[in-house]
């Protein structure tokens, strides 16, 4: 697909979802995105037309990049990083709407003046549920390991906008894209060295403690919980698979259901037994044996099925399908 930009003076490239014809547009947008940020799988909103526009200022191997967009979700898993890509982190700075990210175990809620920074080359999910607009500063992995080895531990943090060096950070990158069109090219890559000064400095000060729990944490435990629902009849559906499958970790997981006093596996097996209990007491499968019920509910062992089921519903599954009216409990 042919990809054209619109030049902004002298640095500025412009692509923008309103040239391109409504059914072109996800792959139109897609393709810009991969070509400069990284491979990524794009899903639209369902409710509204998909817009995005970004102008991007180059400097030296990376840049400067002002984007406004509809709401979108944009995820990079297993099968975007097989494809070629840039080898860059980004640091983002919200100017307006929500902002969410996830990777590496760790998911971060931007409010506008936040900054957060991430590893394009690694898996990981943004949300944005409305209209908002974003900075992005592409820096090469060489030049940011440079100045901060530990970068890929940085990665969704969350750099308060309104405080100390944060506060100073978000100043700059905003007055630096408002600016960018009056700067000289020597100026504009000085500015951007400050800025990554800045990062740098932010990104020591943060407080590494233990992982937090955002809002958008509940959006991601509906995820995993929709996920295991129609995979349950998966024999081998395990920690690795949901983690790999969702794009997070196992234990950024099992912290989320932790919240709920259960762990993931745990979870997944009450789940099982749930929907082997209403199969049993189901009548449209009265010709399904017991075992054909515990194989379709995701057990590959029956005797250990058989134990696990009488310890969550006092019955074994045969005694159980006998009671009339019985109903699961959860």
């Amino acid at each position: 697909m042919q990809v054209t930009a619109q030049k902004v003076g002298d640095l500025g490239r412009r692509f923008s979802t309103a040239d391109i014809q409504p059914w072109h547009k996800k792959a139109w947008l897609r393709e810009v995105i991969g070509r400069e940020y990284a491979d990524v799988e794009i899903i639209p909103p369902a409710t509204a037309p998909l817009f995005n526009e970004m102008t991007l200022y180059p400097w030296q191997s990376g840049q400067l990049s002002v984007i406004h967009s509809g709401s979108i979700r944009i995820e990079r898993g297993k099968r975007e990083i097989t494809q070629a890509q840039l080898d860059n982190y980004f640091a983002v700075l919200l100017l307006d709407g929500r902002y969410a990210l996830q990777q590496q175990g760790k998911e971060v809620f931007l409010n506008p003046g936040d900054i957060t920074l991430y590893d394009a080359t690694r898996p990981h999910q943004i949300h944005c549920p409305q209209d908002f607009s974003k900075l992005i500063i592409s820096i090469p992995r060489p030049l940011l390991h440079q100045q901060l080895p530990a970068a890929g531990l940085c990665t969704a943090i969350h750099i308060d906008g309104q405080h100390g060096t944060g506060a100073v950070l978000s100043a700059l990158v905003r007055t630096l894209a408002s600016q960018v069109a009056r700067l000289s090219v020597d100026s504009f890559n000085t500015s951007i060295k400050s800025v990554i000064d800045l990062l740098c400095m932010a990104c020591h000060a943060h407080d590494q403690g233990p992982l937090y729990l955002s809002r958008s944490g509940t959006l991601s435990l509906i995820r995993v919980k929709e996920f295991i629902a129609s995979h349950l009849h998966q024999g081998e559906l395990d920690s690795q698979t949901i983690s790999a499958a969702t794009g997070l970790s196992s234990r950024y997981i099992n912290q989320l259901f932790a919240e709920e006093n259960t762990s993931l596996m745990r979870y997944v097996w009450q789940q099982r037994l749930s929907l082997s209990a209403r199969a049993l007491h189901h009548s449209s499968q009265r010709h399904q044996s017991v075992s054909e019920i515990a194989l379709a509910s995701g057990f590959n062992d029956f005797s250990h099925f058989s134990r696990a089921f009488k310890k969550q519903f006092g019955l074994s599954p045969r005694a159980y399908r006998q009671q009339p009216g019985t109903q699961p409990r959860h």
